[in-house]
C-alpha cells in the first residue's frame, strides 16, 4: 500500500451511573495521573467488546466484514472438535464411545496444549485458545483423512498416559502417607527399588511430525482477520504461529477526577410480597416484611478519553502472513479498518449493562486522522478538568481539538483531523470552529468518512 502508515482514532464518551469494567471485588478500576484519582476503563475490556461486536455482526451476515473468516478465542477446541467427529462423521459410532473427545484432546495435548485437572476442566485446555471459528471443522476432517495414523498413535498415547496417571496417583498416595506418617510419627517403610522405577514420569510419546503439522495447520490463524487485526500469543506451542496484532489500545481513563458512588440496593422477594398483600391479620402481614436481600454495587459517572491506532501496513502484512491472495489483501484490509473504526465508536463493554444501559452511550467527539507514527493524545489531560466544570466534556473536545491544532501546525507526517460527533453541545462547538475556520480538519458526517482511505 502507500499512503500514512498508522489511522490514529481519540474518543470521549460520558457514562453516567455505569460500571462497563470491574476489579476482582467488584469495583471500578483506577489510575492515578496527574495526581489526580481517575476512573479506568482496560485496554483488553475495550479490545474485547470490539472483537465481539465485529463477530456477531458477520456472523449475522451485517457490518463491513460480514464476509470475512473470523476468529474464536475458547478453552473449548477438544469438545468442539469432538462434536464436529460425531456430528459430521459418526466417530463415537464407528470408533467406541468416548473415542472423539480422546482423540481430540490426545492431538492437542501432543502439540503442547494442557488441560484442567478438575472434573469441571478435563476437558478444557488450561489457557483460552484464539484461533478460526471454523478450527474444529478443519480438524475433525484432518483427523478423519488420516483416521489410519490418528488411531494408532491416539491408542499409543491413550496406554501411556494411563501409566502416567497411575504412577502420579501413586506417588500421590505415598506422598500423602508420607506427610500423615510424619505427623503422627508413625515410622513408613523404604520402597523397593522397582517401586522408584515405576514412580518414575511416564512421557508420552511424541505427535508424529506430519500430524502434528496437521494440528498446528487447523490451529493457525489463517485468514481470520480478526486475529490479523487484535493479535494473539500461544506460549505453550513452542511453533505456533503467532500474530503480532495491527491495532493499539491505551487504558481509557476520565478527564475529571474519579467520581464513584457505593449504591445501596434491595431487591424485593416476590412470593413474600405476594404473601403480605394478601394477608388477612396485620400479625400475618408483618411475618413476611423486609427485603429479600440487600446489597451494594460501585458505580461510576464521567468522560471517558480513549484512543487506539491501527498500522494499516501490518493489517496487510498479517493477512498475507496467513495465506491470503494478495489481490485480495487490499480490499480486505479496507473493509476491516472500516469495521474497526466502526467497533472503536459503537463496542462498549458490558458490565451490568441491563441495570445500566451503558452500551447504548453514544460519542462525544469522535477525532481521527493518518500519520507516519500514532499520536496519542493523553497528555492533554494530565491536568484534570474540574469537577465543578458545567460542562466538562465540551472543555475536553476544546483541548483534543487544540492539542491537534498545535501538532498540525509544529509537526510533518501528520494530516488534517476528521471529526464526528453525536452530542448537541459538542456539535455546536464544532459549527462555531467551522464558521471562525479553526477547526483542525474538516467534520465527517457518518463513521466511514472517518477513514482516510
Amino acid at each position: 500500500m502507500t499512503g500514512p502508515q498508522y489511522l490514529s482514532l481519540h474518543l470521549l464518551e460520558t457514562f453516567v451511573a455505569a460500571l462497563p469494567v470491574r476489579d476482582e471485588n467488584g469495583m471500578a478500576k483506577e489510575l492515578v495521573y496527574g495526581g489526580d484519582t481517575r476512573t479506568m476503563i482496560t485496554s483488553q475490556a475495550q479490545n474485547r467488546a470490539r472483537r465481539t461486536w465485529t463477530r456477531d455482526r458477520a456472523n449475522a451476515g451485517t457490518g463491513h466484514m460480514r464476509e470475512h473468516t473470523m476468529g474464536l478465542r475458547t478453552r473449548e477446541w477438544a469438545k468442539l472438535t469432538a462434536a464436529a467427529l460425531n456430528t459430521r462423521h459418526n466417530w463415537d459410532k464407528n470408533h467406541g464411545e468416548g473415542k472423539a473427545l480422546q482423540t481430540a484432546k490426545a492431538l492437542l495435548s501432543g502439540v503442547g496444549l494442557k488441560f484442567g485437572d478438575k472434573p469441571n476442566t478435563i476437558d478444557l485446555t488450561k489457557v483460552l485458545v484464539y484461533a478460526p471459528q471454523n478450527t474444529a471443522d478443519v480438524l475433525a476432517q484432518f483427523i478423519v483423512d488420516q483416521a489410519t495414523d490418528v488411531t494408532t498413535w491416539v491408542d499409543g498415547w491413550a496406554a501411556e498416559k494411563a501409566t502416567a496417571d497411575a504412577a502420579a496417583e501413586k506417588k500421590k498416595t505415598a506422598a500423602a502417607a508420607a506427610r500423615k506418617a510424619k505427623k503422627t510419627g508413625t515410622p513408613t517403610e523404604s520402597p523397593a527399588a522397582s517401586d522408584d522405577a515405576e514412580d518414575k514420569d511416564t512421557k508420552l510419546p511424541p505427535l508424529p511430525t506430519p500430524l502434528r503439522a496437521g494440528v498446528l495447520t487447523a490451529l493457525a490463524p489463517r485468514d481470520a482477520t480478526d486475529i490479523a487485526l487484535y493479535g494473539r500469543f500461544l506460549a505453550e506451542i513452542a511453533d505456533s504461529p503467532n500474530v503480532d496484532g495491527a491495532i493499539q489500545t491505551g487504558h481509557a481513563f476520565t478527564v475529571t477526577p474519579a467520581q464513584h458512588i457505593d449504591d445501596f440496593y434491595a431487591a424485593a422477594d416476590d412470593a413474600k410480597l405476594d404473601r403480605k398483600a394478601h394477608a388477612l391479620d396485620f400479625l400475618e402481614a408483618g411475618d413476611d416484611s423486609g427485603a429479600g436481600m440487600t446489597g451494594y454495587q460501585s458505580l461510576i459517572t464521567g468522560t471517558f478519553y480513549r484512543h487506539s491506532a491501527l498500522d494499516r501496513y501490518k493489517l496487510r502484512a498479517n493477512l498475507l502472513a496467513a495465506g491470503m491472495k494478495p489481490e485480495t489483501v487490499a480490499q480486505r484490509a479496507t473493509e476491516a479498518e472500516t469495521e474497526f473504526i466502526e467497533a472503536f465508536v459503537e463496542a462498549v463493554p458490558r458490565a451490568k449493562k441491563n441495570s445500566t444501559a451503558s452500551t447504548g452511550t453514544l460519542p462525544k467527539l469522535v477525532l481521527a486522522f493518518e500519520g507516519d507514527r500514532p499520536f496519542n493524545y493523553a497528555g492533554v489531560f494530565e491536568k484534570a478538568i474540574d469537577e465543578t466544570d458545567p460542562e466538562p466534556s465540551v472543555t475536553a473536545a476544546t483541548r483534543l481539538l487544540d492539542q491537534h491544532a498545535l501538532v498540525l501546525r509544529k509537526r510533518g507526517g501528520i494530516s488534517e483531523a476528521r471529526v464526528f460527533t453525536l452530542d448537541l453541545d459538542v456539535q455546536q462547538l464544532i459549527d462555531d470552529r467551522v464558521l471562525a475556520g479553526t477547526l483542525p480538519g474538516i467534520e465527517a458526517d457518518s463513521l466511514e468518512e472517518l477513514t482516510g482511505q
